[in-house]
């Protein structure tokens, strides 16, 4: 995954309350019964980041568990291995290890045993190829698959503001643009996944995990408004006359608790 997007430590730790409250928890109740009865479990975070979702999840899973942590980031993999999650749900240990991996190259022997299979905020940063590399690769293993927070290109603000839609557009077109690795899946991602693994066999239940983004969150609404609009205007540059204004204008809003957002994301339960 050469030329891959580095993501800050600072936006990970930002999002991280908003994430573990989005995540679909209806999808746990239903992992758990393809689970083995008492573990031990072993789990492969691929793409893992600062390991938020082994912190989220962890406790939600009964057993001992090994969580195997995967990415191509070693300062992430370190910040991941220094906050090890758990325990589990009814008490037993947790334990982590790191791997640093580009997981768009991940063969079914380096998923070989694994119980269950996670990442987060992933599959919309990948091109069709990296993404059916990645589904081979899970659906090769023989376990359930948790993918959660894939954006969907829906985002809504409140109060509307004429800008909306156009800013918005743009920005799912920047999820969309070609990179030296291909056009990126962006909004498309979910979709795409659905139909691989459907189509190895596997069945796929999908629901919806999105942010909503109030009063509460207004440093990561900041700071996602800024990265919004400014992937907006890189994208299409007609935009920059009027960007700068409608985001000053949108960031008073927050600031003074007057403006609501929801990111729409999607989660997937793969079970082979």
């Amino acid at each position: 995954m050469s030329e891959a997007i580095r993501v800050s430590p600072g936006w990970l730790d930002l999002r991280e309350g908003a994430d573990a409250a989005a995540r679909a928890r209806e999808l746990v109740g239903q992992l758990r019964r393809r689970l083995p009865a008492g573990g031990p479990l072993v789990i492969h975070d691929l793409a893992c980041g600062s390991g938020a979702m082994g912190r989220w999840l962890a406790p939600l899973l009964p057993g001992r568990q090994r969580w195997i942590l995967h990415d191509r980031d070693a300062d992430l993999l370190t910040l991941a291995a220094a906050e090890v999650p758990g325990p589990a749900a009814d008490g037993a240990a947790v334990a982590v290890e790191t791997r640093l991996s580009d997981i768009t190259q991940l063969g079914r022997d380096d998923l070989a045993g694994a119980t269950l299979i996670t990442a987060s905020a992933l599959l919309d940063l990948l091109t069709e190829d990296e993404l059916a590399s990645l589904v081979r690769a899970c659906a090769g293993a023989g376990c359930p698959v948790l993918l959660t927070l894939s954006v969907i290109g829906r985002v809504n603000l409140a109060p509307v503001d004429q800008l909306d839609a156009r800013v918005a557009a743009a920005f799912d077109a920047h999820q969309r643009r070609m990179t030296p690795r291909g056009a990126l899946l962006g909004p498309d991602a979910v979709g795409a996944a659905v139909e691989g693994f459907r189509r190895l066999g596997a069945d796929v239940v999908v629901r919806p995990s999105p942010w909503r983004l109030g009063a509460a969150e207004i440093g990561l609404a900041e700071e996602w408004l800024t990265g919004w609009v400014g992937a907006a205007c890189e994208q299409d540059a007609r935009l920059a006359a009027d960007a700068d204004l409608y985001r000053r204008r949108r960031l008073r809003q927050a600031q003074a608790g007057r403006l609501a957002v929801t990111v729409g994301h999607a989660d997937l339960l793969v079970l082979p």
